[in-house]
């Protein structure tokens, strides 16, 4: 199992100590189908997120157990509706095209996405236009075009591609996390309640879609108190019910002032800020990282990006489906399983690999009781996971199949949506348990305000 090679690599990589890792147990058995070690990937960062739980504890650093069957059951959704059926999780649009010289996906989720590679297509929104368009173009060019029109779009690239390619050779000198610490004294944060070692922590969270909602929800699993922040404009509604647990969601438009001075006001009062915006976004909005230490000192900083932070696509938009045919793990998919097109993985494992890995950044800093700044990548994540090939000895345990009833917890959580099942959570520290105080609920629900704050 290469679950314990991970773990080594995000744990240091984050500067934890290596004598630590032997707290760390695995359990349970199943592998999701993929040419590469998605599950051992799924073990080992949420085993590197619990441990950074544990070492909060300094001395008294309580043992963590995770169970590889849910880890990566994780990495797909976490619930299943009880009578009712969640929206599909893709726009029609969205997907792997073939152009004149290989294939392309677009990413078309987010209106002013599918406008700007609508635009460069000059067609309507209708797949089969759009595929006859996406033929009269060579793949890198018309990902060019879609991204210079505000769009994200990647042609697929075989890991030799990758490598040679200035943004892949960049990526791979790049460290698995960046942390800088940035003085200033944070309160006291050694865990008072063993059974919820984050309760008091306040997070802000500024992420969207995947991988900075699966860190934030992770925190909230262990007691941290977790506000997220989405423009006006912004849905996810085929996540939501995912990624919004334990997490009171508001709104604020942070091009105005009064929404940037509410921020402010919110950052003075918060522990650890968790933001997805590429390199520079928050600078322009008058949120640069000094601005972000002189308002609250001592912050935990915790920044992740698409493509990584060197290299000419520092600033490109990106998501996991994008980086992985970017990164050639789509091309590799496919060769490995004989297709005539991309095979990803079974699940966006960049995303959830990369959150946790913030999880775990976040945890370290607290545990510090210094400021500090990290910064990570799904395009790094993707290095760590291409080294991989899938285990095929009996610590792999086989096929996992899909979750069963045993896989949920007891009960049902009431939602807006309706009731649902949710997986158990996929590890434990000593005493404590995941478990969330709040059900999962729409963006934009609760006010942009600290409970109990003025």
């Amino acid at each position: 199992m290469q679950a314990t090679g991970f773990l080594r690599d995000i744990w240091t990589g984050l500067g934890g100590s290596s004598d630590a890792l032997a707290d760390v147990a695995f359990e349970g058995e199943g592998s999701l189908p993929s040419v590469f070690a998605v599950s051992d990937l799924a073990a080992a960062s949420v085993g590197a997120a619990a441990l950074a739980v544990a070492n909060m504890a300094g001395s008294r650093r309580p043992k963590v157990r995770v169970d590889r069957r849910l880890a990566s059951f994780w990495f797909g959704t976490s619930f299943k509706p009880d009578g009712w059926a969640a929206p599909p999780a893709w726009d029609p649009v969205a997907g792997d095209y073939q152009a004149a010289d290989g294939w392309i996906r677009l990413h078309t989720n987010a209106p002013r996405h599918r406008a700007a590679a609508l635009a460069a297509l000059g067609v309507e929104p209708d797949r089969d236009a759009v595929q006859g368009a996406v033929r009269a173009w060579k793949a890198d060019a018309l990902e060019a075009e879609v991204v210079a029109r505000g769009g994200c779009a990647a042609a697929m690239r075989s890991l030799a591609d990758w490598r040679a390619h200035a943004q892949g050779r960049a990526v791979t000198t790049e460290p698995l996390a960046w942390t800088e610490i940035t003085g200033g004294g944070g309160r006291s944060r050694v865990p008072q309640d063993p059974s919820r070692p984050l309760a008091g922590v306040r997070v802000l969270d500024l992420t969207r879609v995947l991988a900075g909602p699966t860190a934030t929800r992770f925190l909230a699993g262990f007691g941290a108190e977790v506000l997220r922040i989405d423009p006006p404009d912004w849905d996810e509604p085929a996540l939501e019910p995912d990624v919004t647990l334990g997490k009171a969601c508001a709104r604020l438009d942070l091009k105005g002032p009064s929404g940037r001075e509410r921020l402010l006001a919110l950052l003075a009062e918060t522990d650890v800020l968790v933001h997805g915006y590429r390199p520079g976004a928050l600078d322009g909005l008058g949120l640069d990282p000094a601005t972000r230490r002189r308002v609250r000192p001592g912050l935990v900083d915790v920044c992740l990006d698409a493509y990584g932070w060197t290299g000419p696509w520092a600033g490109r938009r990106g998501f996991d489906s994008l980086v992985q045919m970017s990164a050639g793990i789509a091309h590799r998919g496919m060769v490995q399983a004989g297709a005539d097109r991309p095979v990803p993985l079974p699940v966006q494992a960049l995303d959830h690999a990369t959150g946790y890995t913030v999880a775990a950044a976040v945890a370290l800093g607290l545990a510090r009781d210094r400021g500090s700044q990290t910064r990570v990548s799904l395009a790094r994540t993707a290095a760590l996971l291409a080294g991989s090939a899938a285990d095929a000895g009996e610590d792999g345990g086989g096929a996992l199949g899909k979750p069963g009833d045993a896989d949920y917890a007891e009960g049902r959580e009431a939602t807006v949506w309706g009731p649902l099942m949710r997986l158990r959570p996929p590890a434990s520290v000593g005493a404590a348990v995941m478990r969330w105080d709040r059900a999962a609920g729409p963006l934009g629900a609760s006010l942009p305000a600290w409970p109990g704050s003025a």
